[in-house]
């Protein structure tokens, strides 16, 4: 299932893939993942090199989107 509330599908939650954990779409990397990393003073490069498989406009679309004074994540 996709998050509908996201400006362009990055993000999905399927039951069969880490038992519904949201992640990045085509990849197994949970979106918390991502937000792990920068709490932890980590820089999107350093998380965008430890899983390549999440490109670079998924990280900054869910950033901003989670950011937006809209969001309903």
């Amino acid at each position: 299932m996709m998050n509908p509330r996201l400006p362009i599908p990055i993000v999905h939650s399927d039951p069969d893939i880490l038992g519904g954990t949201p992640v990045f779409i085509g990849t197994r990397v949970p979106m918390k993942t991502l937000l792990d990393y920068l709490e932890a003073g980590d820089s999107l490069n350093e998380f965008l090199d430890h899983f390549p498989s999440v490109s670079r406009e998924q990280a900054i679309v869910l950033l901003a989107t989670i950011r937006s004074p809209h969001n309903n994540i």
